[in-house]
């Protein structure tokens, strides 16, 4: 009897993580991890040292509206490119752009020539490259693994995510205490290494989109998603609540004038957030969603708002942690069925240009929630500004609830399931 549950729980295990059988997913996953972990390193830096350099809050959302501008301006083209060439030959392009901009942000530190006009245009570059390859990385997914792991590789997807999320602003957090240029550094050597993982992927299953490029097909990604309920819910859902709770602009002010905390308190406090998702992402590898996902994605949201209000009002250094670690942890279950959704609902002619207007409205509005963050703290004051951010996400989530009755509904996420569901109310 001993035998056969250890056998059981040796399948199991080996289940959770069934989605590393795949060489090209592999690759993939290291590639995606570092990046995210060099780009997290990076913009930790680069709001620690704006802070530093001026003192005003409406800086650190000019740091996130430099990096949102592309994503705007460009995500009909980039998602087009997504789809009408090579994916993993467009995110080394980019890794390699973004690599430049680490060398340039190291350079202008150690020169000691740092200000803030040269950090925004260096932000926009970096915001360009990351524009083209949002889509690309989003859309490349399901041709890495078969569609009965899908599930698997986006729960990991989201793990490795976290993971570098809460590697990058702590590590960064400490090594700024000897320079920003540390971090700089190191985020070349990260960047570098993701591209050459890149170049390792080898599938070539992609669907590549022979329609010629005109308004209509640009506008293609766009029109499929207004026609989706489901799809449009999703992701109008996350777009409102991030875009009303980039609380995690105003860090800095946080951890410098309210919590006093200093540079180390400060990059707990960015990792925090992080574990609490890295922490739920990682249960949902082993444990994922399999009933009411339409209805968990919505109280994950309102939960998010919830940690908001707490994490504004709050005075103490602990009870910011525990509501960064819940609203983490309520932003990992969102993000695990809003890329289900979309990405198993999408064709994969469509994913790059479905991805495109995915990033431009989930992905670039932590950009802009940002930008917003330090606006109205600007107008109103910092604690003001967090709380009513998170009542707004609370009532984005009742109203979404009401207005979208398909997406309350979704209940399985098998794909089978899932097209075969949706297909009927399409009929």
């Amino acid at each position: 009897m001993s035998d056969e549950i250890s056998s059981e729980a040796t399948i199991k295990t080996k289940a959770g993580r069934v989605a590393f059988q795949h060489a090209d997913y592999r690759w993939f996953w290291l590639a995606r991890v570092l990046g995210v972990f060099a780009i997290d390193m990076q913009i930790t830096a680069v709001s620690w040292q704006v802070y530093q350099l001026t003192g005003k809050p409406l800086d650190l959302g000019l740091v996130g509206l430099a990096q949102f501008a592309p994503f705007f301006c460009l995500f009909l083209v980039s998602g087009t490119v997504a789809d009408r060439y090579q994916r993993k030959r467009i995110m080394s392009i980019c890794v390699s752009i973004q690599t430049l901009c680490a060398v340039a942000f190291f350079v202008m530190t150690m020169t000691g020539n740092a200000n803030f006009p040269t950090i925004f245009t260096i932000l926009i570059f970096l915001g360009i490259a990351r524009a083209f390859q949002s889509p690309a990385q989003q859309a490349i997914v399901p041709l890495l693994v078969p569609k009965e792991h899908f599930a698997n590789a986006v729960a990991w997807t989201a793990s490795g995510f976290q993971m570098a999320r809460i590697a990058g602003p702590g590590i960064a957090g400490l090594m700024i205490i000897a320079g920003e240029e540390w971090v700089y550094g190191t985020a070349m050597i990260l960047f570098f290494l993701s591209t050459i993982f890149t170049f390792f992927i080898k599938t070539n299953t992609q669907v590549i989109s022979r329609a010629p490029i005109n308004v209509e097909n640009i506008l293609a990604g766009f029109k499929f998603i207004m026609k989706r309920q489901i799809i449009i819910g999703s992701i109008g859902l996350d777009l409102f609540a991030v875009l009303l709770g980039g609380a995690t602009a105003l860090l800095p002010i946080f951890a410098t004038d309210i919590l006093n905390v200093g540079s180390a308190g400060f990059g707990a406090l960015r990792a925090t957030h992080m574990v609490g998702a890295f922490t739920t992402a990682l249960i949902l590898t082993q444990h994922p969603i399999s009933r009411h996902a339409g209805k968990k994605l919505l109280y994950a949201v309102a939960i998010f708002g919830a940690g908001i209000i707490v994490f504004g009002i709050s005075t103490s250094f602990w009870l910011s942690i525990g509501a960064l670690f819940v609203l983490g942890a309520a932003d990992s279950v969102s993000v695990f069925v809003r890329n289900n959704l979309v990405q198993i609902i999408t064709p994969d002619n469509m994913r790059g240009r479905v991805s495109a207007v995915s990033s431009v409205f989930v992905g670039a509005s932590n950009e802009v929630g940002e930008f917003e963050s330090g606006v109205t703290a600007e107008w109103w004051g910092v604690v003001p500004a967090v709380v009513v951010g998170g009542v707004g996400t609370i009532f984005i989530a009742g109203l979404f609830a009401k207005i979208f009755p398909e997406l309350r509904e979704v209940d399985s996420l098998n794909p089978d399931d899932l097209v075969r569901k949706y297909q009927k109310m399409e009929s």
